[in-house]
Parts: C-alpha cells; structure tokens; sequence
C-alpha cells in the first residue's frame, strides 16, 4: 500500500493554486495527471511519458540517481518518491532537507484507488481524486467478477528472459494474474520476481506464456524449440504493452483487461 514518510509529511492539504510537485516515478506522474493535479509537475524521472503532456516534464534523474541540486533549486511543495525505484540515499536526502515526501509504492490493484485518494488529499483535489478512484475500484470490481467463473488457466508470465526471470506469489504481476483467474505456475516460488531455468518451465507445462512487449525479451527465448509445452502447441504465446502491466496507475486496468483476453483465448 502507499506508504506515507511522517518525518516529514503532514496531514494538510498543499493550496490548489502555485504549488509545485516533483514525482519520482512513472507511475506516480500517471496517477497525478489522474487526478487533475499534472500540471503541478515541474520535475520528474526518466520513463514518465504518460499522458502526452508528461513528455515536456524536465527529468532529473531515474533509477541511477536523483539531482538533489535540482530538487533544492525547484523547491517543490510535495516530492513523491518510489522507494522501489528511487535510491534509498537520496530518498533520505530529500526528507533531511526539509521536504514533504511522500511514497507512491501500492503493491496491489486495490492500493492503486488508495494511492489516488491519498494524493487527492495532499494536493488538493480531493473530489476529483475520489471520483477517478471509485470508477477504478467499480471496473476492478466487474473484471473480477466476470473472470471469476471462468475456467482457470496454467499461466508463465515471462518478466525477462537473459537471465530468465518470472513472478510468483506477492508481486504485482500476480495481483492481475489472479484477477483474470489465471494460475500461475510458479506462484509458490521463493521470491517475488525469481529467476528460473527452461527446464523449470518445461515440467510446469503451462497452457500460456505471457511476454512482455519488448524485443529482447521476446527474441530472448524460443520458445518453438519446446513444441511439447501446451502453449507452444497450442500458440498461446502472446506480448502484452509493459506500461500497462507494470505501472500502478490507473491505466493499469488496460494491462487487466489485455492480460484476461490473452487467457480467454487460451480457454
């Protein structure tokens, strides 16, 4: 769920108008724009290109590193951090600067509408926010309930493919899995994003191997090699957009819905 920073965030609103934000994540600056709030912008990190207008954002850094001269020469009202995706040294920079800080991580679908009322909260646009916040929560809710009676399916979402790498039990990529009522085979795996071997995916057999839309990992693995796999015999193996599925934004419901049709064809 999103985490606050109490060292340094309150419970009080920033003004609506003159106030300026810096979001240090992709998904964050989708969220923000969201809730009528991306105007406020004025910096953020590499990779936040979502809506259009994102694209005209200075960045100041990205997963290697954040410009703390550049966060004291904006002076932002608000810095939202991922500290997942941000360097835990520079996270605790900012807050010893004096900052408000708060931490845009939701680690599930339903924390997405949480994360949206919170930053509602923070910056003013509370209605607005719960608004796009109750529409999330009633799709997520009709996606669930209809893939619910649906037949399950034996799913391997590729997440890389050198070194081969997955998702199990916990992480993100699970959360919509489950909510298309797919079962993944290696949801018992020892960590979040493991990695494994083609063997390993060879006694699993699943019915459908889900990429993402990359070229190196698509091209990364031939899969054609395993005709005995059921989703290589079968031609269930499909590439879904990355941004869809790996960001905690609202759009996150577009990579639901792309990833339930992928196993509806498989059903």
């Amino acid at each position: 769920m999103a985490e606050e920073l109490p060292s340094t965030l309150n419970n009080t609103s920033l003004p609506r108008a003159n106030f300026k934000i810096i979001a240090l994540s992709p998904h964050s600056v989708e969220s923000l724009y969201a809730i009528g709030a991306g105007q406020h912008i004025v910096a953020t990190t590499d990779h936040a290109d979502y809506p259009d207008a994102a694209k005209n954002i200075p960045r100041i850094g990205g997963y290697y590193g954040i410009q703390i001269e550049r966060v004291i020469e904006l002076n932002p009202d608000l810095v939202v951090v991922w500290k997942s995706g941000n360097k835990a040294e520079d996270i605790a920079q900012i807050q010893s600067l004096g900052f408000k800080v708060f931490n845009s991580e939701p680690k599930s679908l339903d924390d997405v509408a949480t994360e949206l009322e919170k930053l509602g909260k923070l910056t003013g646009y509370v209605q607005q926010a719960n608004s796009v916040a109750k529409h999330y929560r009633d799709q997520l809710t009709m996606i669930r309930k209809d893939n619910h009676a649906k037949p399950a399916v034996e799913v391997f979402y590729q997440l890389w493919s050198t070194p081969l790498m997955t998702v199990s039990d916990g992480s993100w990529i699970e959360h919509i899995i489950s909510a298309c009522n797919g079962q993944n085979v290696f949801l018992d795996a020892d960590s979040e994003y493991p990695q494994v071997s083609i063997e390993n995916v060879l006694v699993k057999q699943p019915e459908v191997i889900l990429q993402s839309l990359d070229e190196g990992n698509i091209l990364g693995v031939n899969w054609q090699q395993w005709p005995e796999l059921p989703a290589v015999k079968n031609k269930h193996i499909y590439q879904l957009n990355a941004d869809l599925l790996h960001r905690a934004s609202p759009r996150a419901l577009l990579g639901v819905n792309a990833l339930c049709a992928a196993l509806d064809k498989a059903r």
